[in-house]
């Protein structure tokens, strides 16, 4: 594996954008500060601006960092929820402008995959994750599920984990305010 990050690491560091595994499915990544990456990635998905990313952190202490104000009931959530859970934060900082909502906030979620938080730690950086399919296309739940387009699209394709035939699932998504209203977006 440190081969892998090692690659992945140089490709990101360079402005490219890497497809890669995730602690649910396939992401198409960047550095999520790097706003000439971050269009790329919207390039590669053919996807609106409008329609925001998930970035992903590998710590508490980098989502502190990312975030203007984490509220207090999001450490709850975090440290309970079973399954994998991207949260809709309020005032991002140091995000590529384009990767932030129109109404100022980010989905974040803090990764448990070994590579993705290796990856993150070495570039110093949120990493930008988007399912690895066209906008409007069905999502690639393991990597042979991914279109060849997109397979040609990127810089560097992680070589992990790509015969694992599991269907993976996406995160849950929630919208977390800072009074503490909660929004579920996707179960």
């Amino acid at each position: 594996m440190r081969e892998e990050v090692e690659k992945a690491v140089e490709v990101l560091k360079s402005g490219g954008i890497i497809l890669y595994p995730t602690d649910t499915i396939w992401g198409i990544g960047c550095d999520a500060t790097n706003e000439e990456a971050v269009q790329k990635v919207y390039q590669i998905k053919r996807r609106s601006e409008a329609k925001s990313l998930i970035v992903l952190v590998d710590s508490d202490v980098r989502l502190e960092r990312t975030i203007e104000e984490v509220p207090v009931v999001a450490w709850d959530l975090i440290d309970f929820t079973e399954k994998p859970l991207t949260i809709i934060f309020d005032k991002p900082k140091g995000i590529a402008p384009s990767a932030v909502n129109d109404d100022n906030s980010i989905g974040i979620r803090i990764t448990k995959d070994a590579f993705c938080q290796q990856v993150i730690r070495k570039i110093n950086a949120p990493l930008i994750s988007t399912s690895a399919n066209k906008s409007g296309s069905k999502q690639a739940n393991s990597f042979d599920m991914i279109d060849a387009e997109i397979k040609n699209s990127v810089d560097h394709i992680v070589n992990l984990r790509q015969d694992d035939k599991s269907m993976n699932q996406s995160s849950m998504i929630i919208k977390l305010d800072n009074s503490g209203l909660i929004k579920i977006i996707r179960e």
